[in-house]
């Protein structure tokens, strides 16, 4: 999957969720997703490619950076929280073994994980539930 395809559907993906807003509080080059004012994903270029950071259970991320050569620890972020997000594996956008599903995956789960820190009477959706 080309990584501007990977931002795409992220995007998609986040603009059906409640709440949302993007802000660009680096600059016009990063659009930061939002929800109630907490970032959940943020899009990027990084050496060229476009990339996403996003929040990520840290097991699960983990599991996911070992699994995927187009996942690796959060660009600017803490990562063992996060982690960043290409659409170009170990031999480029053609190489890349990135899917729909886990995009949208992914960034379900970092909204979800964002909104349950969220207090319970300025969560959107019930992130135990949301989208499962």
């Amino acid at each position: 999957m080309e990584p501007e395809t990977v931002l795409d559907l992220a995007h998609d993906q986040a603009m059906q969720y409640p709440g949302v807003d993007i802000e660009h509080p680096f600059g016009p080059e990063y659009r930061v997703y939002k929800v109630r004012g907490k970032m959940f994903m943020m899009h990027f270029e990084l050496r060229g490619t476009p990339c996403m950071n996003l929040k990520i259970d840290p097991l699960d991320g983990e599991v996911l950076r070992d699994a995927y050569s187009e996942i690796t620890p959060g660009y600017h972020m803490n990562k063992r929280h996060w982690i960043t997000v290409t659409g170009a594996g170990e031999s480029g956008g053609a190489g890349s073994r990135l899917d729909d599903e886990l995009v949208h995956d992914l960034v379900l789960e970092s909204y979800c994980l964002v909104v349950a820190k969220l207090p319970i009477k300025d969560r959107p959706v019930d992130p135990t539930t949301f989208g499962r």
